[in-house]
């Protein structure tokens, strides 16, 4: 068995994340690390709160409190609420740890060593009112390409323009909103990725053709247009701190690292930070997933689309650099955009459904599939709460739920608390059976090929044959002539909420937990996964096994939530330009 390293796009420490962050990386790679733990193999998923930037210090000013405590507040209610969606994180670190800031300064010292880094003198935005150099999110003012007037220094969060500070039309102090800026000069740390093109192409070139599309040319975009050198520092008060030793004048003036030249790096710290929280007589070693792993991990990365360039290029070149064998991505499995509406999602502007709010109003197996069944894989999706609806009524309260409910609720009423036993397979069981094992083997595919959209396509029509097997049987009329006929076609149905229970785990854990539940089968509600020949079989519960009726799985959406729904989220919105899900 292969040993699955995999990560997912670091969720910023400012706010609360909205369900497009949700489907752009965290959610995919949980379902995708749960389908492969049921399989058996080694799976190590890693994530972190992505915590330094001047947005961290923004928000923590705007919530008056230091930003080392606003940080670690902001952590565990993100970790509550993942908790709370059932993401399975083998650990969920944070960039401002001690590991990270370790392992950073580490990166920094051999590629300085070995000439990829270069001080120089720049220019940059000094506010006189705030007597400080103003970085990135510390300036806003109007984008010179499309006008919008409150662009930030690093990117116009409307027309998605990458931007310097000093590219702003009038440009203005985020801190105090002071116009009175001038530009400096100061130094800071320059990562020489010039230097490291041929070798990021070669890279890019060598794993690309297994990524998809939207990933690789991505990749080669940035590739075609040139690496250009970037700087790696800036004037903050929370960050890495740039190794005195190296160098001791910017450390003096208190430089520190480029959020994104640490948030990276972030996975190997959380990982550091796994290997380190090891209980007693547990062996954990982050060295074999990281430095020197050998060939047998597999390394998959989950992001959505503005974080491309920064994992395939980027960070491929500072490991490069540093001259160590460190683990690189072998896939990067890339999502569009989920919009509101055909609008943006904005972190910013609290437009759209967030995840602590979607879970006050549903419980996280109803967005869990939702998501995944539309996941934005080969274009952009739209949330409407229509659709929501719509998908959560037919394909989990009709099809799944419903099913359920009536195998279980009339066997109960005509049979006892026990699985009945009746006559033995006849064609329609071995037909089914079949089908079943058929649609599982689609279904391992499409997950196995990270196509989340078809792999729950296959899903949804295993829970559709039970109910045409149910419909073709029709118990209800079979025990009027023949009951064991009738308790045939039930076992077989209680055989298939078994499988689903099993099979729809990495999908919806929550109420496949509730399946398991309802046999009284200690081998049965074990099993971690369902080989072909058993769902021909279906015959892992036997007769006579007792089983209770769960609560209503799915409740359905009525017109009246929908209503109540739309009037506190808002219904459609203006067409806008597209937002990263990173905001």
């Amino acid at each position: 068995m292969a040993r699955h390293l995999i990560t997912s796009a670091l969720p910023y420490i400012n706010g609360i994340k909205h369900l497009g962050n949700m489907v752009g990386s965290m959610l995919p790679a949980d379902v995708y690390a749960r389908y492969l733990r049921q399989r058996g193999h080694d799976v190590l998923y890693i994530c972190a709160t992505d915590e330094h930037g001047t947005p961290a210090e923004l928000a923590a000013q705007t919530a008056g409190l230091p930003v080392a405590e606003f940080c670690a507040q902001q952590h565990d209610a993100q970790k509550a609420i993942y908790d709370g969606f059932g993401l399975r994180f083998d650990y969920f670190g944070r960039t401002s740890s001690a590991q990270n800031i370790e392992i950073t300064q580490h990166f920094a010292r051999r590629l300085e060593e070995n000439g990829f880094i270069e001080e120089r003198t720049t220019r940059q935005v000094y506010s006189l009112a705030d007597g400080r150099f103003l970085p990135d999110r510390y300036i806003v003012g109007t984008c010179p390409y499309c006008g919008y007037e409150a662009a930030r220094g690093d990117q116009c969060e409307n027309c998605t323009r990458v931007l310097d500070p000093t590219d702003l039309l009038e440009a203005r102090s985020a801190v105090s909103g002071s116009t009175d800026l001038e530009v400096r000069e100061t130094k800071h740390l320059f990562l020489l990725q010039s230097k490291l093109e041929g070798e990021v192409a070669a890279f890019v070139e060598a794993h690309g053709k297994e990524w998809p599309t939207l990933s690789s040319s991505i990749a080669r975009k940035w590739l075609t247009e040139g690496l250009h050198d970037r700087a790696i520092t800036r004037d903050l008060e929370w960050g890495v701190p740039v190794p005195a030793d190296v160098w001791p004048d910017l450390a003096a003036e208190g430089k520190v690292f480029y959020v994104w030249f640490d948030a990276p790096i972030g996975y190997i710290g959380a990982t550091k930070e796994w290997s380190d929280a090891a209980g007693e007589g547990e062996e954990r070693d982050w060295r074999s997933w990281w430095f020197e792993a050998d060939e047998s991990v597999r390394y998959t990365e989950f992001m959505a689309k503005d974080n491309v360039p920064f994992h395939t290029v980027m960070f491929p070149a500072t490991e490069l650099g540093t001259r160590e064998p460190w683990k690189k991505v072998d896939y990067v499995k890339a999502f569009n955009w989920l919009t509101y509406y055909g609008g943006k999602f904005s972190t910013s502007q609290q437009r759209g459904i967030f995840t602590d709010a979607a879970l006050e109003l549903l419980p996280a197996d109803y967005w869990r599939y939702f998501l995944m069944a539309g996941a934005p894989e080969s274009d952009d999706a739209s949330f409407s709460w229509e659709l929501f609806s719509s998908v959560v009524n037919k394909d989990l309260a009709d099809t799944l739920g419903n099913f359920v409910n009536r195998v279980l609720s009339f066997s109960r009423k005509r049979f006892g608390d026990a699985v009945p036993a009746g006559h033995q397979a006849g064609e329609a069981e071995e037909r089914l059976g079949e089908e079943i094992a058929r649609l599982l083997a689609e279904y391992e595919e499409h997950v196995e090929a990270l196509q989340f959209r078809k792999a729950a396509f296959a899903l949804r029509a295993l829970w559709s044959a039970g109910n045409a097997y149910l419909e073709e049987k029709a118990p209800w009329l079979e025990i009027k002539t023949d009951q064991d006929a009738a308790a045939l076609t039930l076992r077989t149905a209680m055989n298939l909420i078994h499988l689903y229970a099993v099979v729809s785990e990495p999908f919806i854990p929550f109420t496949s937990r509730a399946l398991r539940a309802v046999f009284d089968a200690p081998e049965a509600a074990g099993a971690s996964w369902v080989t072909g020949e058993e769902a021909r079989a279906l015959g892992a519960v036997r007769a006579g096994t007792a089983f209770t009726v769960p609560s209503v799985l799915f409740a359905k959406i009525t017109d009246e939530d929908l209503e109540s729904f739309r009037e506190r989220f808002g219904g459609q919105v203006e067409q806008e330009g597209q937002q990263g899900q990173q905001g």
